[in-house]
């Protein structure tokens, strides 16, 4: 807000940067007061009785006590219009702010009356989700029930699960006394190990040996099958053999019976 000519040069007022408008002493515009005393207008300061003073040796007294009046209704008017001015301006200055407050009030009105539209449709939404929602309750209380019967069922299985338990359990202490007993075994077999180590080498000795025996076996196979083959071909000669001399047989035969006709 600028300040007017008339205060400026009259009162003393004037705008400081950063600080706002000061009066002549220097108070910035929020310590001005809002009441003054019109009965402290009535009395003049020490520096213009000072002034007076200097210049009474050059007047006589009728002039000085004029003079010192007009001074001092002059004091009077520039500080009542000192008080006014400063009125004035706190009034403006009130005014602009209240002018503001009903800018920001009315700024505020439009956006609360957008946030009430904005509710009125979300209140339409919510009540469309509602509807929505209690859809999907019944579904779930649907699934709730098909829960408690299948957890009804788990519980039976549950039941059976534990029999099942109770077996395994009975199945674990028998297979732990069997186990007890494969440990008793291992160490009988880890004390006979040297028994088995001997029977070891044994067998290793019976098994070059029956080694050794096929082999024989083989070539005695060998040999008699040269033995029967030359004994199939010794039976087929002496059948021919025998062939001839049952032919020379007859023949003799018939010749003697030749012989005999003759």
């Amino acid at each position: 807000m600028a300040v007017p000519d008339l205060a400026h040069k009259s009162c003393g007022i004037k705008l400081l940067e950063g600080v706002g408008l000061v009066d002549k002493e220097g108070t910035p515009l929020s310590g001005w007061s809002r009441s003054a005393d019109l009965a402290s207008f009535d009395c003049v300061d020490e520096e213009t009785w000072t002034g007076i003073s200097r210049q009474q040796d050059s007047l006589d007294e009728q002039d000085a006590a004029y003079i010192g009046e007009l001074i001092k209704s002059v004091q009077m008017v520039t500080d009542v219009m000192e008080v006014l001015v400063k009125r004035v301006i706190m009034a403006e200055s009130e005014t602009a702010m209240e002018k503001e407050k009903v800018t920001l009030g009315q700024e505020e009105i439009k956006r609360k009356a957008f946030q009430i539209e904005n509710m009125s449709m979300k209140l339409e939404e919510m009540e469309s989700f509602a509807l929505a929602t209690n859809n999907i309750l019944n579904e779930m209380r649907q699934r709730v029930e098909d829960l408690v019967e299948e957890t009804s069922r788990q519980r039976q299985r549950a039941a059976e699960n534990e029999q099942e338990l109770s077996r395994v359990k009975q199945d674990f202490e028998s297979l732990k006394s069997y186990v007890s007993s494969l440990i008793s075994v291992r160490e009988t077999l880890l004390s006979s190990e040297q028994q088995f180590q001997t029977i070891e080498r044994l067998f290793e000795r019976l098994v070059a040996k029956s080694t050794q025996l096929e082999g024989e076996k083989k070539q005695k196979e060998d040999e008699v099958q040269k033995l029967m083959e030359e004994n199939v071909r010794l039976t087929a000669l002496l059948d021919k053999k025998e062939a001839q001399l049952l032919a020379m047989n007859e023949q003799c035969k018939v010749m003697a019976l030749s012989s005999s006709n003759i």
